[in-house]
């Protein structure tokens, strides 16, 4: 209950205030032709594929959908967001929190294995509940129609996946999601780390204090920046599959598979494509992540004095 409570509020909050960077690098990171050329940039069309077009950058993307599309489309997907958000973040860290504990009496206790194999296991359920509510958000976000054109609800889109693909169309792009795990994996363990650290610096600071349990303002900045500095260099890593699991979802896409994405696109399009929108991607995330961890931490300190 305290894990679900605490991930709603910083989750909401963060998908709400950082919805238009994500449309962004959504938009950035997927396949269509249509958002990379202007009609100064249209210069070899060759059936229908385009020869090595530089993708604009993320305010060069942002001009485009508020020019093309109107600020609503800033907003595109945030419902699926919304629904998504509370049940995701609340299975992973309720699974997180219960294998850690389990894992405790096995290994050695807040190891950095325990970490890692209980952020792994939290992901890997997550994922595998929540991967239809991500899709119809992602393919929402891909929609891009000019200003007055009725725009595709996400129950229009359900419709659309299920007469397409049938159910297994709901889990497009969930290898992608499970190979995404690593990112997840590592942040975690550098999280810990920096916390583990961060309360033993407090420790011998406090030393010759009566009360060394009370926490101030500067030990939830801490652990904002524990957060921010983890989930940063996790991002880096393992940015690709998050290309990759965009492709996948596209609508009438031609990726077949994790692996055949994988290799396909910096094939055709070059190595920099696979990291396309992480500058987007690390502003959106950096941010919501400290407000989220840090929402975690404080629930938690309060509800447990």
């Amino acid at each position: 209950e305290v894990m679900a409570c605490t991930c709603v509020c910083g989750g909401t909050v963060g998908a709400i205030l950082t919805c238009p960077l994500e449309v962004v690098k959504t938009r950035l990171q997927s396949s269509s032709i249509t958002l990379y050329i202007s009609e100064v940039q249209l210069s070899t069309v060759n059936g229908g594929s385009v020869a090595r077009v530089a993708p604009p950058g993320p305010l060069h993307c942002l001009k485009l959908i508020l020019e093309r599309e109107g600020p609503r489309s800033l907003f595109r997907g945030l419902g699926p967001n919304l629904v998504g958000v509370a049940p995701s973040r609340a299975i992973y860290f309720a699974a997180y929190s219960t294998a850690k504990e389990k894992l405790n009496g096995v290994l050695e206790p807040d190891s950095t294995q325990v970490h890692m194999v209980s952020a792994g296991m939290a992901g890997f359920t997550a994922i595998t509940a929540t991967n239809p509510i991500w899709l119809i958000k992602t393919r929402l976000q891909l929609d891009s129609r000019n200003r007055g054109e009725r725009r595709m609800s996400a129950f229009e889109c359900m419709r659309r996946v299920y007469q397409m693909d049938g159910l297994r169309g709901f889990y497009r792009g969930m290898s992608a999601s499970y190979a995404g795990i690593s990112e997840t994996v590592i942040h975690f363990v550098i999280y810990e780390s920096i916390k583990r650290k961060l309360l033993e610096s407090k420790a011998h600071a406090s030393m010759d204090e009566e009360d060394e349990s009370v926490k101030d303002a500067s030990d939830f900045v801490g652990m904002m920046l524990a957060a921010a500095t983890s989930k940063t260099c996790a991002t880096s890593i393992a940015y690709p599959h998050e290309v990759v699991r965009t492709r996948l979802r596209e609508e009438g896409t031609r990726y077949r598979s994790f692996f055949h994405t994988l290799i396909t696109v910096p094939r055709e399009e070059g190595y920099r494509a696979l990291y396309r929108g992480l500058t987007t991607h690390l502003v959106r995330q950096i941010p919501n992540t400290a407000i989220m961890m840090c929402t975690y931490e404080v629930v938690v300190y309060l509800l447990g004095r």
